[in-house]
């Protein structure tokens, strides 16, 4: 018989593998007050939903007889509906990602698999499957695929911009792709343009870091991207804002252009704002698509 010294120390053992990601994606997650998962209807599945009164063609084989001999009238015991979709999810892994303009704040990568991860055990919770884009790692359920989604999400591309990811879409599932969107938009397009084809809903969610969406720059300053691959010094920033902020909103148009066309949702979020407000968009968008 295992003691309990013994137990506690595996469960202290355990618990220190846990990645830092997945203890605050735990907490984050806590913070949702859920009530019934956004899912529930009536329809096939196993566990018992409502008795109601029978109605007009309703078959005589699912009258329930033990709740109907209570008194005069027949009900219907319905049952939950319990086909759980598939989720997938692809969080940007660039290089554009890692970047934040002020030490009090999070870098757009952290936020981005925070909200991720947190997402995928409020969904898991709710009967889910839930698994990246591709083929490494498909939809499942349970805290195991948690924990490779946190090992996976830790993972960091060399490249400025990395694409989404659209291989392998499930047909009629949903999806949630998280970036800055701030890299070229043709691999943006193609990936949703496929999902709508599979008849795959999603949400795109934008972060950004608050300069990025302000742009406060002033005089002399040195713009370089995170990967190195992009370099430009100016004597003027101030001058550059404009410009700046009407590619910005052109690019933010075009995104809700494509989404309306595709039937997906999208978002904006700014590092500088709670993740506790971004996760709770997140989950109403999702429980709109479902």
């Amino acid at each position: 018989m295992t003691s309990a010294s013994t137990l506690r120390h595996k469960a202290e053992a355990e618990a220190g593998r846990l990645p830092p990601l997945l203890a605050r994606a735990d907490h984050l997650a806590g913070t949702v007050l859920l009530g019934d998962h956004g899912r529930r209807r009536a329809g096939l599945g196993d566990d018992f939903w409502q008795y109601r009164p029978v109605q007009q063609g309703d078959s005589r084989r699912l009258i329930d007889h033990r709740r109907s001999a209570r008194g005069d009238q027949q009900f219907v015991r319905e049952r939950e509906w319990q086909i759980a979709q598939s989720v997938m999810l692809w969080v940007d892994r660039g290089a554009s990602m890692r970047f934040a303009s002020d030490d009090s704040l999070p870098t757009k990568a952290d936020r981005a698999r925070l909200l991720g991860l947190a997402s995928a055990v409020l969904l898991v919770r709710g009967g889910e499957r839930v698994g990246l884009t591709g083929t490494n790692l498909p939809p499942r359920r349970g805290r195991n695929q948690i924990l490779r989604l946190a090992e996976m999400f830790s993972e960091d591309a060399e490249d400025d911009y990395a694409p989404p990811e659209h291989r392998a879409m499930i047909p009629h599932a949903r999806a949630l792709f998280i970036s800055d969107f701030l890299g070229p938009m043709e691999e943006v397009e193609v990936a949703l343009t496929k999902a709508a084809d599979r008849g795959v809903r999603g949400v795109l969610l934008q972060i950004l870091d608050p300069s990025e969406e302000e742009f406060p720059f002033r005089g002399r300053t040195i713009f370089e991207s995170v990967g190195g691959s992009i370099h430009h010094e100016t004597l003027k920033a101030g001058e550059l804002r404009q410009r700046y902020l009407d590619r910005l909103a052109a690019r933010r148009d075009w995104m809700e252009r494509l989404t309306r066309t595709t039937g997906w949702q999208m978002g904006l979020h700014l590092t500088n704002n709670s993740a506790q407000s971004a996760l709770l968009w997140l989950w109403t968008a999702l429980n709109r698509g479902a």
